[in-house]
């Protein structure tokens, strides 16, 4: 119990009752779950959500299957009647179904107006009061003898009118409109097939089971178009699972005498404004060089982006570069995740036509039975006709006679054993009618009638029956509405594969890095018309090597680690500007310095490392490659002693040691032999002195050296005891000094 003080400054007791949140989560958050998932963002059977179903049945209760078209914002008001709701939440339901927004390859919904575009983020839609809509031709499939009890109708939110659970489609409609929605723990992606190709293979697999989708079913077709990228693994994944993606990539042209690229089909799954920005941003960290402007040309003839290029530049290379860098290619992940009966599946297509056939015998059946129920009331009807034309001056005669009409019926059902419902329809034929010519003309249906309900009986009965229908049915939806697709088809195999190596731009370069930790990377072009490199204070350049913006730099650190950099992910510079700071850009420690670098294309060639301690350590450069795009390795030498010499090698080659600035000795890279290890200590290649802090001071490559007596100092074999330093190769070479 707790006490609580009101402004009174009394107190009040309340009463704090404990519940464990697993009860409080089923009580209060899972009724919103799945009401989140059954009445809301997951599509059934029939291809529409609840707030598809029920805007398309309010515009069919309104007579716009045939009428004129209706202001959208009347129908949104008469939607409401279905669909408690914001009018803002109906009509953004109602612009997608729309064929002025393009969404649908089939659009329920003939509209008249702005209803922006399915390809763009920022063409924004009319309001309600400015369109007009009305039902589109093929919504007389939709709601098919949907009047003849072919599917269930339960009371609307406040019950004051009916509604259907289901529209009774004539196809399946589930997998020729596009559908997406996401619930409370799972979500559905449903992409669109041809309406041709999706009612031929309906019939296949009404005929047999285990047909292959793959000879009818070719892909996906999305109503913006676009080459899908077709890969036989992935898509009988989707076709068998439910689950997998495809890709798809935008169509373009070339106009070489604009130099202009014209992007006019993109992926459903972007918009035009998405890839004008990603393509700027790239242009504008200098990843593609051969754009000059790129624009939004998109008028009442349809989408159009426009590319202008360099006058050198390929413009399928660089529209290779653009599909593998920004949206113009693009995936669509498929979910089948839809609605049977209530319960959320996730089905391949043969799944969802089996359960799209078994809904569609069922609403034939219905509406079988309906017509079944219809012709035997009117053939009893005619029945009791036919009883009174033995004596229609009978039946005169029992209505003339009769003093009250309350009697009339009882009159006539004994006057002719005929029952009450065959009595009241005799006694409201007009006086006119009866005479033996009309009654003789209505009962001659009666074998007509009798013919119907035995045929129709038959069908009722019949599986294979009721299939012929659907068949039949498929056949003529397929005829009258069927278009040719709209997404092409190319095979994974013709599209050409490219790797982001061969979008980068090659150029020679020249690279720099100082002893206070700063890099440059500078275009040789630039390096021929700049001035002095600009330095810190203090600071000086202690390696540059040349190489290309292809290549991949190697920079190994005082403390043993070795750091990756792609040479076209760093910027150019100038010589007038410091450069990149490398304890920044690499993640150095505080205390962590840059001693070398190197450039390379392979990974063939060694690594040289000579130690204070006279060790030297060789490791295959092949011990630095990494499946993984590892920016960092660490261990990448010994450091059981400092450092004094790093160097690569292509080949083998001559390097001159100097010990304590006295002694000197040459020897060949082949006497050092591969290490085990990257951190292994390496093997003694130079003598020491014991007891002494004698230790190697400096070493280079020995085209570095000027001497008049090379062999001098050069060692056949290790470890090496070295030459004293002569006084002339001293003043000769400057480093010695």
């Amino acid at each position: 119990m707790a006490r609580k003080k009101n402004n009174d400054d009394d107190f009040k007791s309340i009463n704090i009752i404990e519940q464990k949140i697993t009860d409080t989560l089923e009580l209060n958050y899972m009724p919103y779950a799945m009401s989140v998932i059954v009445s809301r963002a997951i599509p059934e059977i029939d291809g529409f959500k609840p707030s598809h179903r029920k805007l398309l049945y309010s515009m069919y209760k309104s007579g716009l299957l045939n009428g004129d078209r209706k202001k959208s914002s009347a129908v949104v008001g008469e939607t409401m009647k279905l669909n408690p709701h914001g009018d803002a939440a109906i009509y953004e339901t109602m612009v997608r179904l729309t064929e002025g927004n393009g969404a649908l390859l089939h659009p329920f919904i003939d509209s008249k107006g702005n209803f922006g575009k399915q390809y763009s983020r920022d063409m924004a839609y009319a309001a309600a009061r400015y369109t007009e809509v009305k039902l589109s031709s093929i919504c007389n499939e939709i709601f098919a003898d949907i009047d003849k009890n072919t599917v269930e109708f339960v009371d609307n939110f406040d019950a004051s009118t009916k509604e259907p659970v289901l529209l009774p489609t004539t196809f399946p409609n589930i997998l020729v409109s596009p559908n997406q929605g996401i619930a409370v723990g799972m979500a559905s992606s449903i992409c669109s097939f041809n309406l041709r190709e999706v009612c031929n293979t309906a019939i296949e697999y009404i005929k047999n089971e285990n047909c292959d989708l793959s000879k009818t079913l070719l892909a996906p077709d999305l109503s913006t178009g676009g080459e899908i990228i077709y890969s036989k693994k992935d898509m009988d994944s989707i076709y068998e699972t439910g689950r997998g993606s495809f890709k798809i990539r935008s169509k373009y042209r070339y106009d070489s005498k604009n130099s202009c690229i014209e992007v006019y089909e993109i992926p459903y799954t972007t918009n035009i404004e998405s890839i004008i920005d990603k393509i700027i941003q790239l242009i504008k960290a200098g990843k593609i060089r051969e754009i000059t402007d790129i624009r939004d040309e998109t008028d009442l003839n349809g989408l159009k982006i426009a590319i202008d290029i360099k006058r050198n530049t390929k413009p399928d290379m660089l529209m290779q570069k653009l599909f593998k860098l920004t949206p113009l290619q693009d995936s669509f992940s498929c979910n089948f995740n839809l609605l049977i009966k209530g319960n959320p599946m996730t089905l391949g297509v043969l799944q969802i036509l089996r359960e799209w056939t078994l809904f569609r015998m069922d609403s034939i059946r219905n509406q079988i039975a309906f017509d079944i129920k219809k012709k035997s009331d009117k053939k009893h009807l005619l029945e009791g006709l036919s009883k009174i034309l033995m004596d229609i001056d009978k039946a005169i005669s029992i209505i003339r006679n009769t003093e009250l009409e309350s009697d009339v019926v009882p009159n006539l059902m004994s006057g002719f054993g005929i029952d009450e419902i065959q009595a009241e329809y005799i006694a409201e034929i007009k006086l006119r009618n009866i005479n033996k010519e009309y009654i003789l003309n209505r009962i001659k249906e009666l074998d007509t009638l009798s013919s119907d309900i035995k045929n129709l009986e038959e069908t009722l009965k019949s599986e294979k029956k009721i299939k012929d229908i659907i068949c039949k049915q498929l056949k003529q939806v397929a005829k009258k509405y069927g278009k040719d697709r709209v997404s092409s088809i190319i095979d994974e195999s013709e599209v050409e594969t490219v790797s982001t190596e061969d979008f980068i731009e090659d150029y020679g370069v020249r690279l720099f890095l100082t002893k206070e930790n700063y890099f440059k990377k500078i275009s040789l072009v630039s390096l021929r018309s700049s001035g002095e490199q600009k330095l810190k204070e203090d600071d000086e350049i202690i390696q540059e090597l040349e190489t290309t913006n292809k290549s991949e730099i190697l920079l190994f650190s005082n403390k043993c680690n070795v750091y990756k950099v792609k040479t076209s992910d760093i910027s150019d510079t100038k010589a007038s500007v410091l450069g990149e700071y490398l304890t920044n850009l690499l993640g150095l420690d505080d205390d962590e310095r840059i001693l070398y670098m190197t450039a390379i294309y392979d990974y063939t060639g060694f690594m040289l490392f000579i130690y204070e301690s006279g060790k030297a350590s060789r490791i295959p450069l092949s011990a630095y490659y990494t499946k993984t795009n590892r920016k960092k390795l660490i261990n990448a030498y010994s450091s059981k002693s400092p450092v004094v010499y790093i160097q690569k090698f292509d080949e083998e080659d001559d390097v001159l040691i100097v010990r304590d600035g006295e002694r000197a000795s040459i020897i060949n890279t082949s006497l050092v032999s591969e290490s085990s290890t990257k951190s292994a200590s390496g093997i003694q290649v130079y003598t020491l002195k014991k007891k002494s802090e004698s230790k190697i001071t400096f070493a280079t490559r020995l085209s570095n050296f000027e001497s008049d007596n090379i062999d001098y100092y050069r060692a056949n074999s290790i470890p090496s005891a070295g030459h004293i330093l002569r006084e002339d190769d001293i003043s000769k070479n400057s480093f010695l000094k």
